[in-house]
């Protein structure tokens, strides 16, 4: 096909002049997407598309969902900005709730804009706080694109540089799948993780260590979550050397994995912070972290933030949290969670080219694998991506090795639309070649 004959070419064309070669598109024919209701997007080359990435995880609700469209516009009519050296009554609204469903005692809040800028903070109170750089981060994860983030991300394929203002020790983490303890029953692997995280802590650090950060489910790291009670452990032998929790909740948050409003707490673990972005304003950029007082509190300099309770976004966060209490979508992610699961645990038998599926509500990975071994395909995985959107579905792609396909739709997501999805999988799986 011609380049003047593919939708967007011209649009592509412009992108690639002006912005950065690192910055990555989806698909040979990369897809703008220019509106979008409920769990469907209409892409530019005038196909619509049932959306099962929304917008890598930030559209929670859906796309047009008119009790938060009407929320912004309203207070877009208003004020668009006015800075956190005001009093912003949206924001002190949000925060509320958030404290609330933080299970943090006197919780405090504070909004930034993204998820990195979020960790960026809860690293700088934590470290603040010891008066120490040392950091804990667990093994497969990732926690943002800054330079303080990249630190704390221990995924080789997003870790820009190897300069750093934190010393971090990684530990092991939740990914069972290739793990050296991964034969072990849940016990045993949870043991022998805590066994080396004691280690690490007394071989690695000064002994005087800001936090540990963990996300209880890793995102990008392909939906790798820990067998219960490996969060537990981890808290008491992280309280034994005084050393703060940090759970990043910007994938997880809100009732995604349908087991928690923050999934933590699914772990039986009330955390010392929480760092929440992405789907919080169903799109719209915004971040922010909650902690205890003391923390929150460590910072002896003036900080502010220009835009981290821009009214607008604020409007959105109210509208969205409300509109994912008030239908009790967490009831339904942990139900279409159930649905996706169980379906693409049946396609597994089918197909030897998955070689796991793990998640948790509506955050699921399937790993594909070189039929017969546990070599990772990447290259598979792409093909499954391209030959999904062929048929009509969005999917994202993630996991240590870039062999990670990444199921998640909205809260919203009905039954049928599962039922459509499963069914695209299933041809999608039977039409690509090895």
């Amino acid at each position: 096909m011609l380049e003047s004959q593919i939708p967007g070419a011209d649009l592509l064309s412009r992108h690639k002049r002006v912005m950065p070669d690192w910055m990555a598109l989806y698909y040979r024919e990369p897809l703008e997407l220019v509106a979008g209701d409920g769990r469907h997007v209409v892409a530019g080359d005038g196909r619509t598309y049932l959306d099962f990435f929304g917008g890598l995880l930030a559209t929670m609700v859906g796309h047009n969902v008119q009790e938060i469209v009407e929320a912004v516009r309203a207070q877009a009519g208003k004020l668009l900005h006015s800075s956190t050296l005001y009093l912003i009554r949206q924001q002190v609204d949000l925060a509320e709730k958030i404290a609330k469903h933080s299970r943090i005692d006197d919780a405090r809040v504070f909004f930034v804009n993204s998820g990195s800028e979020a960790v960026e903070t809860a690293l700088l109170l934590t470290t603040a706080a010891a008066k120490s750089n040392q950091v804990l981060a667990l093994r497969g994860s990732y926690h943002g694109r800054t330079f303080g983030t990249v630190a704390t991300t221990g995924i080789r394929a997003w870790s820009a540089t190897s300069l750093s203002p934190l010393q971090v020790s990684y530990v092991h983490s939740g990914y069972r799948y290739r793990s050296p303890f991964g034969h072990l029953p849940d016990d045993g692997f949870t043991e022998a993780c805590v066994d080396e995280l004691r280690t690490i802590i007394e071989t690695t650090t000064s002994g005087r260590v800001a936090c540990m950060i963990a996300e209880p489910i890793q995102g990008a790291g392909g939906f790798a979550s820990p067998p219960p009670g490996f969060f537990q452990r981890t808290k008491a032998v992280l309280d034994e050397y005084n050393i703060p929790l940090v759970s990043d909740e910007v994938q997880s948050g809100w009732g995604r994995t349908g087991r928690a409003f923050f999934n933590m707490h699914a772990h039986g673990v009330t955390p010392d912070v929480i760092t929440f972005a992405k789907g919080l304003a169903n799109g719209l950029a915004i971040g922010g972290v909650v902690a205890r007082p003391e923390l929150m509190h460590a910072i002896e300099a003036n900080s502010i933030s220009t835009a981290g309770g821009n009214p607008i976004a604020m409007a959105a966060a109210n509208a969205t949290i409300d509109y994912i209490l008030d239908h009790d979508l967490q009831s339904n992610a942990a139900a279409r969670g159930d649905q996706l699961l169980a379906g693409l645990r049946k396609l597994a038998e089918k197909y030897p080219a998955i070689g796991d599926v793990r998640g948790e509500g509506l955050m699921i990975g399937v790993e594909l694998v070189v039929p017969g071994t546990k070599t990772p395909d990447a290259a598979c995985t792409l093909r499954v991506l391209e030959r999904a959107r062929e048929l009509g579905l969005l999917i994202g792609r993630g996991g240590l090795l870039g062999n990670v396909l990444r199921v998640t739709p909205p809260m919203t997501v009905t039954s049928d639309e599962c039922s459509t999805a499963l069914e695209i999988l299933d041809q999608t799986l039977a039409q690509t070649p090895e």
